[in-house]
């Protein structure tokens, strides 16, 4: 076997395994070259050789396979067939992968899908059309990354996906100056399903995506996303089109920050308002009733190490249910320090507990609801107790 025969004989197997894989027929195939016999299999019996291998269906003699051959490598031309029909060419380089020009196409003849490879890798203006004939897809792809820019299209005509690069990429297949915002300030831009309804609008500014709109099948908002400067916005709503949530963040090279996000009823009620400060690290968390009513508040303070939290709880009628402070020991625990209290629901104050620095508890006292001390206990650290 010469020395280029184990490189042709892997690459004839994986083609002829890709082909086999393809064909629910499994057809055998009979190839020759310049009108002699040749098995792609065996690289002895293309040794050497150039030319063009053309393979055919030993049952039916139609055409399969056609693959140039350049002294006993597989490098260059390669169409295959179906029925007969061109469906796809392209071209290989010595290491058998896909270098330059390649186009796929329908039975009727039709471009499906045209690219250009770089030894193995799609580089530049990629297309993809629907069996009509119309654009389905535009792509830009370079190194390193991949695809950079990209436009999808439903069968109609209407754009249906929009991945903005940061220049111009798409030109002549979509005009993604316009569509991107490179051009006339930010852009205007409305997405379609391949029903025709909308689903999105966006807007870009030289490349960067400022605000886009989900839309439910009713036409009404699913979810907002909006950039203002360095502040982003994030909204989702219920199908009826009440708010249910916003996020408010702050944008960094460390990424996005949360400053505030609100959390509300299906009424559009608000239940929940936490905050954050600049550095990400929490200000307060407050939760409410759907009657309104506050239901917690945790106030955290600033620059203490370690940081605490005072929180209160209510009744649904307004008046005070508990309060107290907490160290915050990391984002899940916490432990209690100092008074902690708790009332009933006509705010008189029924119970208080006392925890030392490190969360031990130390003092207990209870009062029934006219005020009288039912208990008043010192406790020690092995948990025993002694009434005052």
């Amino acid at each position: 076997m010469s020395a280029v025969g184990p490189i042709a004989f892997r690459l004839a197997a994986l083609i002829v395994g890709g082909l086999l894989l393809a064909n629910a027929a499994q057809a055998v195939q009979d190839c020759e070259l310049d009108g002699r016999s040749v098995n792609p299999a065996n690289g002895d019996t293309i040794a050497g050789k150039s030319g063009l291998m053309r393979c055919k269906d030993r049952d039916t003699g139609v055409l399969m396979r056609e693959q140039q051959l350049q002294n006993g490598v597989f490098m260059g031309l390669v169409r295959f067939y179906e029925k007969g029909k061109l469906v796809k060419e392209q071209s290989v380089n010595e290491r058998g992968n896909m270098d330059g020009p390649a186009r796929e196409f329908s039975p009727t003849g039709q471009v499906l899908r045209e690219a250009v490879y770089d030894d193995g890798r799609e580089t530049g203006l990629v297309r993809n059309f629907y069996p009509g004939g119309s654009l389905r897809r535009a792509a830009f792809y370079a190194e390193p990354g991949g695809e950079r820019a990209a436009v999808d299209f439903t069968p109609s005509g209407r754009l249906a996906l929009l991945r903005c690069g940061d220049k111009p990429m798409l030109a002549p297949a979509a005009d993604d100056a316009r569509l991107c915002g490179f051009t006339d300030g930010p852009s205007q831009v409305e997405l379609y399903d391949s029903k025709g309804t909308l689903r999105s609008r966006l807007s870009y500014a030289a490349g960067k995506r400022v605000r886009s709109e989900d839309l439910y099948d009713n036409g009404r908002p699913a979810a907002q996303d909006e950039i203002v400067g360095n502040q982003r916005t994030e909204r989702s709503f219920s199908s009826e089109g009440i708010k249910r949530r916003e996020v408010v963040s702050t944008l960094s090279e460390r990424g996005a920050i949360r400053q505030r996000v609100q959390e509300f009823s299906e009424r559009g009620t608000l239940v929940r308002d936490q905050r954050w400060n600049a550095a990400g690290d929490p200000l307060s968390d407050d939760s409410y009733y759907l009657n309104g009513q506050p239901r917690t508040k945790a106030i955290y303070s600033e620059g203490d190490a370690p940081r605490t939290v005072e929180i209160n709880e209510f009744h649904d009628n307004g008046q005070p249910a508990s309060s107290g402070r907490f160290l915050v020991i990391d984002r899940f625990r916490r432990t209690a320090v100092g008074v902690h209290r708790r009332f009933n629901d006509k705010g008189t104050l029924m119970a208080e507990s006392v925890y030392d620095g490190k969360g031990r508890i130390t003092r207990e006292r209870t009062w029934d609801e006219n005020g009288q001390v039912q208990r008043d206990d010192e406790v020690f650290a092995d948990g025993s107790r002694k009434s005052k």
